[in-house]
C-alpha cells in the first residue's frame, strides 16, 4: 500500500510517498518558485528515486487548506488529475492537521497556526491521544481550522489551562501574545517544525485510508477560510 502526499497550500512545495511501514521518500522545496513549476517535476524525481510508479499508488493525500488560494488550486488540480488517470481515491487533509502530525507520539495539545496577516491567524487545535497497546497514537480535532485574532485565540487556549505546543509561522509571528496570555504553558516550537510537508500529508492520509475512509476527486474541495 503506497500513499502519495502533496503539499502546496503554503509557499513550500512538497511531495512524499508513505507505506504501511512509514515514510518511503520525500522532496520538499522552499525556494519561491510557483507550484505549477515545481510539483510535477518533483513528483517525477520522487518516483524515479524511490523506484516506484503511479501504478503502485493506492490513494493520494492532498493538503486542502487553509492556505494560498493559488497554491491550493494547483495542488488540487494535480491530485485530481492523477487520481482520475489512475482511478484511485483522493483524501483531503486539512493543512493544519498535517502540520500537527509532526508532533505525533507526543501527548497533549497542539495548536497549529498560519499567519493570515491583517492581525489574524488560521488556527486549529488538536490533541494527541494514546491509541492503545500496539496501535498508533490518535489525533483528535478539538477546534477545526478557523480565522481568529491572536488575542482571541490566546484567550481560548488560556481557558483550557493546559500546556500547549504552538507551531507554524503564526506561532512565531505572535510569540509575544502567547507568552502574555499563556506564560510557561506555551511551548513555542522552532520554525522548522512548523513547515507544511508532504510526508505528514501522506501519513495522515494513510491513517484515514487504513480506517476505511475514501473520497473521489469530485468530493474534494479547497478549504478557504476568509478573515473577519
Amino acid at each position: 500500500m503506497l500513499i502519495l502526499g502533496i503539499e502546496s497550500a503554503t509557499p513550500v512545495a512538497s511531495v512524499a510517498l508513505a507505506d504501511e511501514r512509514g515514510l518511503v521518500g520525500e522532496i520538499t522545496l522552499n525556494i519561491g518558485l510557483t507550484h505549477s513549476e515545481q510539483l510535477l517535476p518533483m513528483l517525477d524525481q520522487l518516483l524515479q528515486q524511490t523506484r516506484c510508479g503511479l501504478e503502485d499508488v493506492a490513494a493520494i493525500g492532498i493538503s486542502c487548506g487553509p492556505g494560498s488560494f493559488t497554491g491550493l488550486r494547483i495542488g488540487m488540480a494535480t491530485a485530481k488529475g492523477l487520481a482520475q488517470s489512475r482511478g484511485i481515491p483522493v483524501l483531503g487533509i486539512p493543512t493544519l492537521e498535517a502540520m500537527a502530525w509532526q508532533q505525533s507520539g507526543t501527548a497533549g495539545l497542539v495548536s497549529a497556526m498560519q499567519n493570515a496577516r491583517r492581525n489574524q491567524i488560521y488556527g486549529a487545535l488538536y490533541r494527541w491521544k494514546d491509541g492503545g497497546e500496539g496501535l498508533y497514537p490518535v489525533l483528535e480535532a478539538m477546534i477545526p481550522a478557523e480565522a481568529a485574532s491572536p488575542e482571541d485565540w490566546a484567550r481560548r487556549l488560556d481557558r483550557l489551562n493546559e500546556p500547549v505546543a504552538l507551531m507554524g509561522d503564526g506561532a512565531i509571528v505572535y510569540e509575544a501574545t502567547w507568552r502574555q496570555h499563556l506564560g510557561n504553558r506555551a511551548q513555542i516550537l522552532p520554525p522548522y517544525l512548523g513547515i507544511a510537508r508532504g510526508s505528514f500529508v501522506a501519513l495522515a492520509a494513510r491513517a484515514r485510508f487504513q480506517a476505511g475512509q475514501r473520497q473521489d476527486f469530485y468530493q474534494i474541495k479547497p478549504l478557504y477560510i476568509r478573515g473577519i
